[in-house]
């Protein structure tokens, strides 16, 4: 189990996402209310991509310590503000390495990607769909991990111009079907778009006139924020969201 979220909107600082809410983020590190799927804490590293500006590509902030022990993100978060932000806490599947390269977010160009969730039966369910890939984003990818796999997959798609909503989509019912019974619960944002599936783990989302927020959990007791239903796939900007089915019959 992981906890992450992407925010769009006006600009805030990274506290105000990270560290001040009632259940933030950083709460959610060693007290996450949802823990359906079993884990306890989210320690095993954190990450933090942001938007300086619209031409820019992210800027990242990536450890493997838990993001409570880091004193560097806390003040980093105080004076940093951006419209446009992705950030996770990470609980490590049993066997996967815990490192800096293995915590979300992913980051190629614009794009920035996080996976909450586990792929059932790794690494043997996944090597059809792994030897589909170009032999080079195998042998670079981020750590030996189902959750760089999975970015492999999205980018591959996005590199050869599918639509952000379908790419992330496609690769959830490949993967789905390859792996029964995998979670899959995927974040991609370009600092414009946001894109988020929720297949085996939980998704909540607040919106105003100017701004949205998808997260593993409501970081507030804010009656704005609403759940999405399971297999339903969202896609939002600053100042709309449409849901639709992710997964086809």
């Amino acid at each position: 189990m992981c906890r992450h979220l992407v925010y769009l909107g006006p600009p805030v600082t990274l506290r105000e996402l990270l560290f001040d809410p009632p259940a933030s983020l950083v709460r959610q590190s060693w007290a996450p209310q949802d823990m359906r799927r079993g884990g306890s804490i989210n320690a095993d590293g954190f990450g933090v991509g942001w938007y300086s500006s619209d031409g820019d590509d992210p800027v990242r902030y990536r450890r493997a310590q838990p993001i409570w022990s880091d004193p560097t993100i806390a003040q980093l978060a105080g004076v940093t503000r951006a419209g446009a932000i992705l950030a996770a806490v990470r609980s490590a599947t049993v066997g996967m390495p815990v490192l800096e390269s293995a915590a979300a977010p992913f980051l190629e160009g614009r794009w920035l990607f996080s996976h909450n969730g586990a792929v059932r039966g790794w690494p043997d369910s996944m090597a059809p769909l792994a030897g589909a890939l170009p032999v080079r984003d195998l042998l670079t990818l981020d750590a030996a991990t189902d959750s760089a796999l999975l970015w492999a997959l999205v980018r591959h798609r996005l590199r050869a111009g599918v639509e952000p909503g379908r790419a992330v989509a496609e690769t959830v019912v490949a993967v789905a079907r390859a792996a029964p019974g995998s979670r899959l619960n995927l974040l991609l944002t370009d600092g414009h778009t946001a894109v988020a599936s929720v297949a085996g783990h939980s998704l909540s989302i607040r919106r105003t006139p100017t701004s949205v927020l998808l997260a593993s959990e409501p970081h507030d007791d804010d009656p704005d924020w609403q759940a999405v239903p399971e297999g339903q796939l969202v896609v939002a900007t600053a100042t709309e969201a449409r849901t639709c089915a992710l997964l086809a019959d």
